[in-house]
């Protein structure tokens, strides 16, 4: 790669830039393998806006052969990279966040465009939260990555002779970490997963969502820049699942970080396991909030924000969503109404525009996915409060108004499967072992929320919760905290130091002292 190539125009992987709205022209990309630009020989399919309709640009197809390629060049990267000093990684992933943190500015109006998240999502967190990863596991590479163990006097055996044993256990670097993302955040969801591994001494091949991988290919060029290896990050991107499938299966891969609906969690492990790879899901979640009966005016005014989020927060597309909220019966009308005329108040429309808090959801597929499980709500009886439909304006989009659904009951399909979108139902229960039920009456363990006066009583509660995260009177999250799920919400834990042990395995080593 010659120095020239590091240039805004040198690096661009097509002859026009994207329509940050849409609107420009449309830009071809390619696939980023061993640190160059890569023709895909299978073509290219477009990328929409899913506010506009109109295409952002043209990602490459991608398959086993290109998989292969980049699998190779990361391999060759990696044994290289593991020795390297973790100062060294360090200081390349601190200059990423920094390159991140001055490109933002030109980077938002792509990521924007691309996935429909509203201004106050895109510029608070779809690139400013991927910078801060890279930062926090800049610090991650200096951690210790060896655990001194007390000597043990042990007697002879057949196997050796006794003695004073004396032994440590260090974090390796798994090597190969295939990353498969999800659509909601690409570059944020990306960063979780490459900032850790590539701290920890791995290479990553990364396949992203297919509905908005570029923002992920212009990173390549940018991690390039900040003075990372040649082969140590490889995008390789595609309309179906090829790509994907390929990946999980190489050989060469030693692992598999995905981030996506638990149907296809399923399958990668399966695939996964054949050939024993380490796999870290981040799969699907139904999150319940429970409002307690002594929960206060305060606190129901926390519950209630919490709740709404699932309209406000990227339309709902986000699996730490409190989809479903049970309310003790005494508080059940009055917390209800509350969130009826929160929803009506909501600003729908054009994500661009300031003012807007409900932009669309990522695809027409989507989006006639969320209206199948409205419709099927109604047929089993559910009643639409408010929402249920697509709204009058705009008149392009994919959007769904949002919804919450009442009389709804714990064996319908709207209470108990994912819908990634801007609706909420509403139960009432009479007392906490009810409570309880209801909430782990679901295939998924992601995210559960308390919301009540009794600290105590709130966290007798979050005990009996089948669910990895918990919190109480707040929607917040705790950056250092492991994150992961239960049940069918996934395998494992990332989050602060938890997701460097993630890619890493353990190494026993023993001697005579």
């Amino acid at each position: 790669m010659t120095d020239g190539a590091r240039t805004a125009t040198e690096r661009a992987p097509g002859d026009s830039r994207p329509g940050g709205n849409g609107t420009g022209p449309v830009r071809e990309y390619r696939h980023w393998i061993d640190g160059t630009w890569r023709e895909p020989p299978a073509g290219h399919y477009t990328i929409t806006n899913p506010a506009t309709e109109e295409p952002v640009g043209r990602a490459p197809e991608g398959g086993a052969e290109e998989i292969d390629a980049a699998v190779r060049a990361a391999g060759r990267a990696q044994r290289e990279w593991a020795r390297t000093s973790p100062r060294e990684r360090s200081a390349v992933l601190e200059r990423i966040a920094d390159l991140l943190a001055e490109r933002a500015p030109g980077l938002v109006p792509l990521v924007q465009a691309e996935t429909g998240a509203t201004l106050r999502v895109a510029r608070g967190m779809q690139v400013p939260t991927a910078a801060e990863r890279f930062r926090r596991y800049a610090r991650g590479a200096l951690e210790p990555d060896t655990v001194p163990l007390a000597p043990q006097p042990v007697k002879a055996s057949a196997l050796a002779e006794g003695g004073l044993i004396g032994a440590c256990a260090v974090r390796r670097p798994v090597g190969v970490v295939g990353c498969i993302t999800s659509y909601n955040f690409p570059v944020v969801n990306l960063a979780g997963k490459i900032a850790p591994a590539l701290a920890t001494g791995n290479a990553v091949v990364c396949k992203p969502a297919p509905q908005d991988p570029l923002s992920c290919l212009e990173l390549g060029p940018v991690l390039q820049e900040a003075g990372l290896p040649d082969g140590l990050y490889n995008v390789i991107t595609g309309s179906g699942s090829g790509a994907g499938e390929a990946l999980v299966a190489h050989p060469d891969v030693d692992m598999i970080s995905f981030t996506g609906s638990t149907s296809v969690g399923k399958r990668i492990a399966e695939s996964a396991g054949r050939s024993m790879k380490r796999t870290l899901m981040e799969l699907g979640g139904k999150g319940a909030a429970l409002v307690l009966d002594d929960a206060d005016e305060e606190i129901r005014r926390a519950a209630l924000n919490s709740v709404a989020s699932t309209w406000t927060f990227h339309s709902g597309q986000i699996c730490t969503a409190p989809t479903r909220v049970l309310v003790h019966r005494s508080l059940y009308a009055e917390f209800v109404s509350s969130l009826e005329r929160y929803a009506a108040a909501l600003t729908i429309g054009d994500p661009t525009n300031e003012r807007t808090v409900v932009g669309p959801l990522i695809s027409a597929a989507q989006r006639d996915r969320v209206e199948d499980h409205l419709d099927r709500a109604r047929e089993q009886g559910a009643r639409v409060a408010v929402g249920g439909a697509r709204p009058a304006e705009p008149r392009t989009g994919y959007y769904v108004a949002p919804t919450l659904l009442t009389e709804v009951t714990p064996d319908m399909d709207v209470f108990r499967e994912e819908l990634f979108g801007p609706v909420v139902v509403a139960l009432p229960f009479e007392d906490d072992d009810e409570a309880v039920r209801l909430a782990n009456g679901t295939p998924f363990g992601l995210y559960d929320y308390v919301f009540g006066k009794d600290a105590g009583r709130a966290w007798r509660l979050a005990s009996r919760l089948r669910s990895g995260n918990v919190g109480i009177n707040t929607a917040q999250r705790h950056p250092e905290a492991p994150f992961g799920g239960c049940k069918e919400s996934g395998v494992g834990r990332d989050g602060g130091s938890f997701g460097l042990h993630a890619y890493t395995e353990l190494q026993s080593v023993v001697w005579p002292s």
